[in-house]
């Protein structure tokens, strides 16, 4: 039987939620690409897409 996972990424108390956002990105060295992961509030998306 499968466990159910709970993710600990907020608190109940704040009541934001959040994005799990994927930025690909250029490596300079070798020139392949990158993608890094976050989890951000939902406010904040625009702005760390827009650095």
């Amino acid at each position: 039987m499968a466990k159910k996972t709970v993710a600990g990424y907020r608190e109940k108390s704040e009541g934001r939620s959040y994005a799990k956002v994927i930025k690909m990105e250029k490596s300079p060295k070798t020139g392949a690409y990158i993608f890094k992961e976050e989890m951000v509030p939902n406010e904040a998306v625009k702005d760390y897409f827009a650095k």
